[in-house]
């Protein structure tokens, strides 16, 4: 594989329409200072006519000439992301990028049911970005984390995720990871990703963090995390480490409630905060900020993402990082419940520190969140000040990431998008990658029950939860004549436990709380039971009585068929649990 060395230089045309941009301004002048000099003069005067994207000047010196040269609200309007509803750009969405021309959109699952269509909507949207004042083109960003988390769907691979990767061990796991998939995301337009989460596996009930971490150990999730933002920047993609300063030290979920993870500073400094400490020596290029208060410390009740002693004193002055904060969706209860009203809480948010505030919808053109904000500027020279210095970290940004040889396109091309997704070296990486993840749990030595084949393995059962299709699919290719069972939620166990009875082997995906309390009903069964776990492998710890456990840590097919490669001896488990039972 050859991947590209992609050292940054400018580009002084995007496309044919930028050349024809800067041969109308330059024709425009040249008869104007014929025809009369003070008109000319007026002219440039105006904000935009005189400085654009894709003028030539270092990052920093030209995101300065852009900056002076803007409105308020212009300046404003860069710290802006907004989501919308549709696969097609809804029509207030597009008036935002038009009229406003914010700086950001963030897709989500809701918008992408077809990658193709994904590309033409993403042109769409940056041709017209592209027609403002200053050719400024939209950060366009998604999660596309990996694993469980993949909001890009369509076309795009389905991989192991991050607690693969954490099994496999190797950091080259981690860079080829965010490389494909940060390949992916530039046919399609995409230039940002929130991605990598380096969340540590710290509390095991969590239900929002589980797969998605590397593991618990903050030294391995920061060598892994920066591993797979330079695989990102290596396809264009900007990486966003996530979320700052830590989820995984709780079972509650930000989305709905503001988590209170009470820990010293101390603990936080050489726990969750050591993966950000490496990761900002590294050069990461942006941050997210997430809604959780750790009233232990001198955040106090604050989210953190609300808080000036997170985003400034912490981040910036003690770790020294240089890039840009963004926050999670200030829709989520974990903002919103500690200040009560949308457009203080954007206020707050940008007070704070963070250079872009995001939200899963599109507000109206005269929202609150919009009118509140521009009055502040105007009443308050302090608050003026931090939205320009957060517009021009985020041009320079822009300007450093944006253009230049190996950026994403702007105008992503659908064709492409439809022919070479999914990526077919990345397909063959992520099925290695699953291979190697792949960790026999119990029982150690695994050769006193591993492999199960087909002849030693007696009468097969396949019995799990019908959302998960494929470890049906690939079970049957493992053992041709297994017979299956497939339940839904609420599910009586006395009709497994009669299917179980008819069984000598059973093999059970295991993925949450239902389907433990479903396996556990099969206890006093005198039966070779193998828990197939994917995800989160914490429910292993309930089920000490099962003959044996594999775990892959996805839901992908690439995971399945790694699994039950392993189970019946096609290839050695080499893969090791990030963390401790």
């Amino acid at each position: 594989m050859k991947i590209k060395n992609l050292s940054i230089c400018p580009r002084i045309f995007t496309d044919f329409h930028e050349l024809k941009l800067r041969l109308f301004r330059f024709l425009f002048s040249f008869v104007l200072i014929r025809v009369n000099p003070w008109i000319l003069f007026l002219i440039i005067s105006v904000p935009g006519f005189a400085q654009s994207f894709n003028d030539t000047g270092t990052p920093r010196d030209l995101a300065a000439r852009i900056e002076n040269a803007m409105t308020d609200e212009q300046a404003l309007s860069q710290l802006l992301m907004f989501g919308w509803v549709g696969e097609d750009p809804s029509p207030l969405i597009m008036d935002w990028v038009r009229q406003r021309n914010i700086g950001g959109i963030k897709i989500f699952g809701w918008n992408t049911n077809d990658t193709a269509r994904l590309a033409r909507t993403v042109s769409q949207l940056q041709r017209a970005s592209l027609q403002g004042p200053f050719h400024i083109p939209l950060l366009v960003a998604t999660d596309q984390e990996g694993g469980w988390i993949r909001h890009i769907k369509g076309n795009t691979s389905e991989t192991p995720g991050n607690m693969a990767i954490g099994a496999s061990g190797y950091p080259r796991d981690a860079y080829l990871s965010g490389y494909y998939i940060g390949r992916e995301l530039a046919l399609l337009g995409v230039n940002m990703n929130f991605a990598p989460t380096v969340d540590l596996f710290t509390d095991r009930e969590s239900v929002l963090i589980g797969p998605r971490a590397f593991g618990n150990d903050p030294v391995r999730a920061g060598i892994l995390g920066a591993a797979f933002a330079r695989g990102q920047l290596a396809a264009g993609v900007i990486p966003t480490a996530k979320h700052y300063p830590g989820h995984g030290a709780t079972a509650l979920d930000s989305h709905g409630v503001l988590p209170r993870i009470e820990i010293s500073y101390d603990t936080l400094w050489e726990r969750e905060l050591v993966p950000y400490r490496m990761m900002v020596a590294e050069g990461i290029p942006a941050i997210m900020s997430g809604h959780l208060s750790f009233p232990l410390t001198d955040g106090g009740q604050t989210p953190a993402s609300l808080s000036s002693w997170f985003l400034r004193t912490v981040l910036r002055e003690r770790m020294g990082f240089r890039g840009i904060v963004i926050t999670d969706d200030l829709e989520m209860m974990g903002a919103i419940s500690y200040m009560r009203s949308f457009e203080r809480t954007a206020k707050q948010a940008i007070a704070a520190g963070n250079d872009i505030i995001m939200y899963s919808r599109t507000p109206f053109l005269n929202d609150q969140i919009w009118t509140y904000l521009v009055r502040s500027m105007r009443e308050e020279p302090e608050f003026r000040q931090i939205v320009r210095t957060s517009a021009r970290r985020v041009l320079e940004m822009k300007l450093t990431y944006l253009k230049g040889h190996g950026s994403v396109p702007h105008i992503p091309d659908p064709a492409r998008a439809g022919a070479e997704l999914p990526d077919a070296e990345g397909q063959a990486f992520f099925l290695n990658l699953a291979a190697r993840s792949v960790t026999i749990v119990k029982p150690n030595p695994p050769s006193s029950v591993f492999p199960v084949t087909r002849e030693n393995a007696g009468r097969v059962l396949l019995a799990g939860s019908s959302r998960y299709g494929y470890f049906f699919t690939y079970g049957r290719i493992a053992f041709p004549r297994a017979t299956h069972y497939r339940f839904t939620g609420a599910t009586d166990t006395s009709e497994i436990i009669s299917v179980a009875n008819g069984a000598d082997t059973i093999i059970f995906c295991l993925s949450d709380s239902n389907d433990l309390r479903v396996l556990r009903s099969l206890s006093n069964l005198n039966k070779r039971i193998i828990a197939f776990s994917i995800l989160s492998p914490v429910h292993l710890e309930n089920i000490p009585w099962i003959t044996g456990a594999v775990a892959v840590y996805s839901y992908a097919p690439g995971s399945f068929a790694a699994g039950f490669s392993a189970i019946i001896g096609r290839m050695p488990a080499q893969g090791v649990l990030p963390y401790e039972l």
